[in-house]
């Protein structure tokens, strides 16, 4: 048994939090135009889908993506990546190297604005076998990759 603490997480970038607010107020406005039509036509009492429509909205984008972001990080090791995540379902997913397929690094139009990039490791096996870490400047994810490209092709030799 060893003494060891674990290592410090790295925490995503707080551009994060914007990009997924920016995401999340897309996703939901639609939701939110339907209410407002309901309520419009006034097919139901007033105030009665509007309302709860409207601050589910604003709990969905503007809530959500803080309390996602505080519990997200990540260390990368010599030899593995672990991924920490959740408040009420954690999960703490560690890659070895040896195990990684192929990386990709992803950025979506809002990403691509704020300079972000998602991280996407695919592992041999059916269980987890593809890991996403968001958040990440996009330069950082391209070391990220390079660097775990060069401790893949060094285990070869």
């Amino acid at each position: 048994m060893t003494t060891e603490s674990p290592p410090e997480l790295t925490p995503l970038n707080p551009a994060y939090v914007t990009t997924t607010r920016i995401a999340s107020a897309l996703v939901y406005l639609p939701f939110l135009v339907g209410a407002g039509v309901l309520e419009y036509a006034q097919l139901l009492p007033p105030g009665g889908v509007f309302v709860p429509a409207f601050l589910l909205y604003l709990f969905a984008a503007f809530v959500v993506p803080a309390r996602k972001y505080r519990h997200w990080g990540y260390d990368m090791g010599r030899d593995r990546l672990r991924i920490v995540r959740g408040y009420m379902f954690f999960r703490d997913t560690v890659v070895p190297f040896g195990r990684i397929q192929h990386i990709d690094v992803e950025q979506g139009p809002i990403d691509r604005r704020y300079d972000l990039a998602t991280l996407t490791v695919h592992t041999a096996g059916n269980h987890n076998s593809t890991v996403t870490l968001p958040g990440l400047l996009h330069a950082d994810a391209l070391s990220m990759r390079e660097a775990i490209r060069a401790a893949i092709r060094q285990d070869q030799i």
